[in-house]
């Protein structure tokens, strides 16, 4: 498995971590050097990409390309990546035998609380995840072309070490907010590598539900890490009359509970099927 990955941040790392040994060669693109050190620790062998064409040694590293993971979010320009491999993924990869693309159960948009699987129509709210949406079919229009099966993984809300809610406490940043029939699913990111891992390994294509099986009220996730951190929650807001970015208040303008039995028939067993189990893990590990 020679396996690179666009876009190797939090989750591009963790799938990193959960390959280990298993690839011949494993590369991850970030913007800069700066983060070059991390990809290495990850078993990463570094190159700069931000957009546009690939430079000669990235190319010449995706020539060797045999599983490729694309994690780079959509801009204002629609998927940057897309544009690269424009004449076809066997142009640059030709060896190429499985892609994988991370997106987002944001395309589902709302549902009002009701239940969702990957068999639902797409109907999303907001623009990020309409261009996720048109970023998902432009790959799977390019796999079709090049015979290759496609993964598509649309993953919840992220959470880990460094990015969890008693992190947040602890800074002083967590906020109880309440919208009255409001709840979210979450993805432990260590989940996001393993999903993706065995997927690879399988040359599994299709579209998966990345997320735990336990959809909730946003402020239970903030009121169960102050109990076990044993600090007293922040006061409750109303959704209504808080204070919240545009951005942070269209999060709350797609309800709806995410099922997740397409990957578990995969043969996928969560780490950490609900924040219970991934909050528990991360106070134990101090992060």
């Amino acid at each position: 498995m020679n396996m690179m990955i666009f876009g190797a941040g939090f989750s591009g790392l963790a799938i990193a971590r959960a390959l280990g040994g298993e690839c011949a060669f494993a590369g991850g693109t970030t913007r800069g050097q700066a983060r070059f050190g991390e990809l290495r620790a990850a078993g990463l062998q570094p190159f700069v990409y931000d957009g546009g064409d690939p430079s000669p040694e990235l190319r010449e590293a995706l020539s060797r390309t045999t599983h490729l993971v694309m994690s780079i979010a959509p801009d204002s320009g629609g998927d940057p990546i897309l544009e690269a491999f424009a004449d076809g993924l066997r142009a640059v990869m030709p060896k190429l035998e499985w892609g994988g693309y991370l997106s987002t159960v944001g395309v589902y948009g709302d549902h009002g609380g009701e239940w969702v699987d990957e068999d639902t129509v797409c109907r999303p709210v907001s623009e990020r995840s309409v261009a996720r949406l048109a970023a998902e079919q432009g790959w799977a229009a390019l796999a079709g072309q090049a015979g290759v099966p496609l993964a598509i993984l649309r993953l919840s809300g992220i959470y880990g070490p460094g990015r969890n809610a008693i992190r947040t406490l602890q800074q002083g940043r967590a906020r109880r907010l309440i919208k009255p029939g409001q709840v979210f699913n979450r993805i432990h990111v260590a989940d996001i590598g393993g999903a993706t891992a065995l997927l690879a390994r399988n040359r599994l294509g299709g579209i998966y539900n990345v997320t735990d099986d336990m959809p909730a009220p946003p402020q239970d996730v903030i009121e169960f890490a102050a109990k076990i951190t044993g600090v007293a929650p922040p006061p409750e807001t109303d959704f209504e009359t808080a204070d919240l970015s545009p951005m942070a208040r269209s999060f709350y303008g797609e309800n709806k509970r995410v099922a997740n039995a397409r990957i578990k028939a995969a043969g996928y067993q969560f780490h950490y099927p609900d924040y219970v189990s991934g909050l528990e893990s991360l106070l134990r590990e101090a992060t």
